[in-house]
């Protein structure tokens, strides 16, 4: 039987805890959400920008919670500390400091999820491995991951995210990486940040907590990756490895070959030549699994061994799952990129589906607004017009007032309809729709346009 995450000595050694009427004496998982839990659960209150768990300790106490770990309230089954969200980050330090596992951090404006999906396909398929799970990213998700690292784990994957400066850093000193990979520097978060050379430096404090002797892994197509490299150096880190399409990488993409349900290429490393083939298509979902296979060389895994783990590599959701709805025969092909939008991820999500195969019906393109882009919104999203053009969709559906400047960018005429909320959308989107048609949904997670992906789903999804 596995060990457990913690007993209850453990957790009030680091914690600084004091017990109130708590009978279990080993934790075997730990939950921030009430109606969450895993087996033999912790609970803890942390405060969020909607929820405080405190409102919830007696619901999870009630759900099977064996105890709650709080900063305020009484009653049995409370492990009361300074601050909830405090006593997370002292789990999380306890279980990286008594882990062997080989650890990776995961950072950049595009593909660090898909990245990081990537990397445990390529980790389970050498021992046992935890990694992050959705997009728990930030202040809260991070410890929370980092927490329920298992004692026996061989390899661990953290994903960080950033809305502002000096917030990956912290992160970055808690999980103390071995190796940090950033995957790219693109136009997301400028309305905190101001330009992409910010957002680089942002990105490169997941320098802060590399290991010593930690490695770099770095995307070079893109500018900032000079800065990326210079900032690397600047912080002690001993060696730079970069990958991508550009000549000169340690590990270079070649001959990118992309069909409607898959991609191959040719991945160049010290001489040698490794063929890379993904059950998923485009140029970004390459680069994703690049990364991951000169991570795993890093780890000391043979690259047969992770060639093999990345052909059954798919993407995710929200992040360009494609879904066959319906008949067989006739199905309706939805492509689910409702996540998260950028200018570069708009992009190479419209350039897969321009590439698609002709469906029986009609090429649907709906795109929500891109977020937090402050005094370039408009500028960034009439940027689109020409790979949206090129998509050759037969009709676009624009969602959010931001897109207005899409919309005005492009041809009289070439704008279906333009709602200013996916509520609105939702009837008219799913009113046009029909068996053989396909539909991509993109836009960022804030707009909402995951419900109607939903809806979508509910609607012609009849097996």
């Amino acid at each position: 039987m596995t060990q457990p995450l913690f007993t209850l000595d453990a957790l009030l050694a680091a914690t600084g805890g004091r017990a109130v009427g708590v009978t279990a004496s080993e934790f075997r998982s730990i939950s921030i959400d009430s109606r969450e839990l895993g087996p033999d659960c912790l609970f803890v209150a942390i405060k969020g920008d909607r929820f405080d768990g405190h409102d919830f300790v007696d619901m999870a106490l009630a759900n099977g919670a064996l105890a709650a770990l709080v900063h305020r309230g009484e009653g049995e089954g409370r492990i009361v500390v300074a601050d909830a969200l405090g006593g997370l980050r002292d789990l999380a330090r306890a279980a990286r400091a008594r882990s062997r596992a080989f650890i990776v951090g995961v950072t950049g404006s595009v593909g660090k999820t898909t990245t990081k999906e990537a990397l445990r396909i390529v980790f389970e398929a050498a021992g046992q491995t935890h990694a992050s799970i959705r997009s728990f990213n930030n202040h809260w998700g991070v410890p929370l991951m980092l927490a329920r690292l298992p004692v026996e784990a061989q390899f661990g994957v953290f994903e960080m995210g950033m809305n502002a400066p000096d917030e990956i850093a912290p992160l970055s000193r808690l999980v103390r990486p071995h190796v940090a990979v950033i995957t790219n520097v693109a136009p997301a978060h400028l309305e905190k940040l101001g330009s992409l050379e910010a957002i680089a430096h942002a990105k490169a404090e997941i320098f802060a907590g590399l290991e010593p002797g930690g490695i770099a892994v770095l995307n070079a197509d893109h500018l900032q990756i000079a800065m990326l490299i210079e900032a690397a150096r600047a912080a002690g880190v001993s060696r730079v490895v970069t990958y991508g399409f550009a000549r000169g990488t340690d590990w270079q993409i070649v001959d990118p070959q992309t069909a409607d349900d898959r991609s191959l290429a040719s991945i160049l490393h010290e001489g040698e030549r490794h063929e890379l083939v993904l059950g998923v298509p485009g140029r970004h979902m390459l680069s994703n699994a690049t990364a991951a296979l000169a991570v795993a060389h890093l780890a000391g895994i043979e690259p047969a061994v992770a060639l093999r783990a990345l052909a059954g590599f798919g993407a995710q959701p929200g992040r360009g799952q494609r879904l066959a709805l319906g008949p067989v025969e006739k199905p309706l092909l939805l492509v689910d990129e409702s996540y998260n939008a950028n200018t570069a991820s708009i992009a190479a999500a419209l350039d897969v589906f321009a590439a698609l195969p002709a469906p029986a019906g009609r090429k649907i393109v709906v795109l929500g607004d891109m977020l937090e882009l402050g005094e370039h919104s408009a500028q960034m999203h009439a940027s689109l017009a020409g790979a949206l053009r090129d998509s050759g969709p037969d009709a676009v559906y624009l969602v959010g007032p931001n897109m207005t400047a899409l919309a005005e960018a492009l041809p009289p005429g070439m704008v279906t309809q333009h709602f200013m909320t996916a509520q609105e959308a939702e009837p008219i989107v799913l009113d046009t729709l029909a068996y053989g048609d396909a539909v991509m949904v993109k836009g960022s997670n804030g707009v909402g346009l995951s419900r109607l992906v939903g809806a979508i789903r509910e609607k012609f999804d009849k097996r």
